[in-house]
């Protein structure tokens, strides 16, 4: 697949260095018969001074420099946009912890994990949990926390006891510090199931479900 890929950027990069020769190439067709007609039609009297001509030929030599530097970082980006594809199809059926305050109680009874990654430590992390529809299903204390990335874990079961039906949920968390509330970023986890392209800032990872497609940035764990 590497190699794949290798081909379609070399591909894409020499169709573009070969319309940017011609385009040069033309250039220089030019300035040199701009060049040889400015010489042949001088004032004998008053001859071009090789001052001015080096300068003219290290303008044209500029461009030329220019041009070669824009082909090869384009094959660098190029290569780098093709590796970070390659990094994020890796992560195809892999769970990832992103931003967000998603869950899923699955079929078989067990919720995915949530996390919260505290910016300091929180003596008291209240949980909330609710349907999609904003209704309180659930709610419990989770302790003492440190400060960081914490994994939580919901038991599945509702207020009253009984299983959770499967589908989708929302969290909220509440994490207080002699009262005071601590501020926090909350993560929940989900499987990679696809990795997009063509997006005006990048690739997509495709969570699937309910989850939002996100970047390869927002990663914040891999599982």
């Amino acid at each position: 697949m590497i190699n794949q890929i290798d081909s379609s950027v070399l591909q894409s990069v020499n169709g573009n260095q070969a319309a940017r020769r011609s385009e040069s190439d033309d250039l220089h067709k030019n300035f040199m018969t701009l060049l040889t007609t400015q010489l042949r039609n001088q004032d004998p009297l008053n001859p071009m001074e090789n001052a001015e001509m080096t300068s003219q030929l290290a303008q044209i030599n500029t461009v030329s420099g220019i041009e070669k530097l824009n082909d090869t970082m384009d094959v660098i980006n190029r290569q780098i946009d093709a590796d970070r594809f390659m990094q994020a199809s890796s992560l195809i059926g892999k769970a990832v912890l992103v931003p967000g305050n998603q869950m899923m109680m699955g079929d078989e009874g067990n919720p995915t994990p949530f996390a919260v990654d505290l910016k300091e430590p929180a003596a008291e992390v209240k949980v909330r949990i609710m349907d999609m529809n904003g209704n309180v299903v659930r709610e419990f204390n989770a302790g003492s926390s440190g400060s960081g990335l914490q994994t939580i874990g919901w038991d599945g079961n509702l207020a009253d006891g009984t299983r959770a039906p499967a589908g989708a949920y929302r969290f909220s968390v509440e994490a207080l510090n002699d009262g005071r509330a601590v501020s926090y970023d909350s993560l929940n986890y989900a499987e990679v199931v696809a990795v997009s392209t063509g997006h005006a800032d990048g690739l997509r990872l495709d969570l699937g479900g309910i989850f939002d497609p996100v970047r390869l940035d927002d990663i914040r764990q891999v599982i």
